[in-house]
């Protein structure tokens, strides 16, 4: 209210209004306050000292307000600019994916060759184990095996370079021991992802089979396909 406004003024303290729930946990978070309901249930504890400057600033035409300096913040906030909307998207969609692939590291950390090392390597062991199968039951193993050379034949016609020749090279490689090659994917050529230290996070690779595989059997299990649509006879009448 305005009489709220005017005593907190007068006490030279700042108050921001119509603050999103989300940002008010986060300041929180930021400067070590603990959220409270009403004034009288306030106490010194709840109170966060751990902010070093708090400061309004004009940016475009919006004000925002920023807090600096925190002592052991908990929250934070990156400041995205960019020349037009589309650009600030594309750098906003960048650093989401950044930010998930450091916090897939974080949760699990292990990784595995990039550039189509890792499905290769996958791909090699699956053939293997399809040739120590025998009748229909070593048909999974090869249909996995084929789809998983999808990724370093996309890999290498990004390039422009031609997908057989050097996925050929790429299998010899795998089949000597080699299971760090991969693809450069400016090049086309066979490199060790080892020592050109491209790597993945094995949480994404598992999580990428995992959908991959259960998308291939929701679609075995469908029998049929049930149309919304009446089929019509030569004289235009609905069919029985």
């Amino acid at each position: 209210s305005d009489l709220a406004q005017h005593y907190l003024l007068k006490n030279n303290i700042t108050a921001i209004r119509r603050l999103r729930k989300t940002d008010n946990n986060r300041v929180a978070r930021a400067v070590g306050a603990t959220i409270v309901n009403r004034t009288d249930e306030l106490k010194e504890e709840d109170v966060g000292t751990g902010c070093g400057i708090f400061e309004v600033r004009l940016i475009g035409d919006d004000y925002f307000t920023f807090l600096e300096e925190c002592t052991h913040p908990k929250a934070c906030t990156i400041l995205l600019r960019g020349a037009s909307k589309d650009v600030l998207k594309e750098i906003e969609r960048n650093l989401q994916d950044a930010l998930h692939v450091a916090r897939s590291i974080r949760l699990k950390p292990s990784l595995v060759p990039g550039g189509g090392a890792f499905e290769m390597a996958l791909q090699q062991a699956l053939s293997e184990k399809a040739k120590a199968v025998s009748g229909l039951q070593q048909r999974p193993y090869q249909a996995v095996a084929e789809a998983l050379e999808i990724i370093p034949a996309t890999l290498i016609s990004n390039s422009g370079k031609k997908a057989l020749r050097v996925l050929t090279e790429l299998r010899a490689k795998h089949a000597n021991g080699g299971t760090t090659w991969g693809v450069n994917g400016e090049t086309g050529a066979l490199v060790d992802m080892k020592q050109y230290g491209i790597w993945d996070p094995l949480a994404v690779k598992i999580q990428a089979l995992k959908t991959a595989l259960e998308t291939a059997i929701l679609l075995l299990r469908i029998d049929d396909v049930v149309s919304g649509t009446k089929k019509t006879t030569a004289d235009g009448a609905p069919s029985a």
